[in-house]
């Protein structure tokens, strides 16, 4: 059975991230964890009365999230009747991202599903310095990111950027292949060089890279680079007619130099496709 967290925020947007993984996951069992954390921000409790507020504060803010968890359950549960699907809710008062951590852990996990909103409600995945910091904290966990409103799409042809420093195993595509197998897509690897060939670490990866991808469909597409990774990504998802743009998080990875792009970091790296973060190969 297929574990798998969503936060929610209560949002249509978050909401939408549920719908699209329920539907990208139709025909596996899985069970849903729908997670949602709430701030306690009270000032420094130095006199019984400032005690009782914030207990009343807390209770207040506890029932609100239990009481929209319950309607997120009912209505994901009316909205998916005829699937083999279960689900639970989690209702805690602390910070999202080591809740998520510890949650992967207690809960073994298998992957997370995050609605993300765009610049001025763009339908589209705004991969920004925020996004990024909550997918780096996030450890050994695959995490899927939704754009808002995401009509559900099969996922046919799966855009794979990589830059080949990495060594890709067949436990750490697992994530990505699962989707492959079931939806028969085409796995387009992307590489954007920037030299004029691959250094032997690099070659190293390729080769193993292909060998772990023998039995599917797939091919590689070699990008000079002569503009903004972000920028020829977004083409290429355009071009390519991509349904889900796939990468590795680690360390100086491709993801990150993207995000470090000075243009990236004023604005986002918008993405009008699902993005799916497999974690650093262990």
């Amino acid at each position: 059975m297929k574990r798998i967290l969503v936060p929610t925020d209560f949002s249509n947007n978050a909401y939408s991230a549920l719908f699209y993984a329920t539907r990208l996951f139709q025909d596996q069992e899985c069970h849903f964890c729908i997670l949602n954390t709430f701030d306690v921000d009270t000032p420094v409790l130095t006199s019984r009365m400032n005690t009782a507020k914030g207990d009343s504060l807390y209770q207040q803010l506890s029932n609100e999230s239990q009481e929209k968890l319950t309607e997120t359950l009912h209505s994901i549960v009316r909205d998916t009747e005829d699937l083999n699907h279960t689900f639970e809710t989690i209702s805690v008062s602390k910070k999202l991202t080591d809740t998520i951590n510890k949650t992967i852990k207690s809960k073994k996990i298998d992957l997370v599903v995050m609605g993300t909103k765009g610049a001025s409600g763009a339908k589209e995945v705004l991969i920004g310095s925020n996004t990024v910091k909550v997918i780096k904290k996030i450890k050994d966990c695959t995490i899927l990111a939704v754009p808002d409103e995401f009509d559900f799409k099969k996922p046919i042809e799966i855009g794979f950027a990589t830059d080949f420093k990495c060594l890709y195993t067949i436990e750490s595509l697992k994530p990505l292949l699962e989707i492959v197998t079931v939806f028969s897509s085409n796995i387009r690897v992307m590489h954007i060089h920037e030299e004029e060939k691959l250094d032997e670490i690099q070659e190293h990866n390729l080769k193993s890279l292909k060998e772990n991808l023998k039995g599917h469909n797939y091919c590689i597409h070699w990008i000079p680079r002569f503009t903004q990774k972000a920028k020829l990504i977004n083409e290429f998802i355009d071009e390519m007619n991509i349904d889900m743009l796939c990468m590795s998080q680690y360390k100086h990875s491709l993801m990150e130099s993207i995000v470090h792009e000075p243009v990236i970091k004023k604005i986002g790296f918008h993405l009008s496709v699902p993005f799916l973060v497999i974690p650093e190969p262990s």
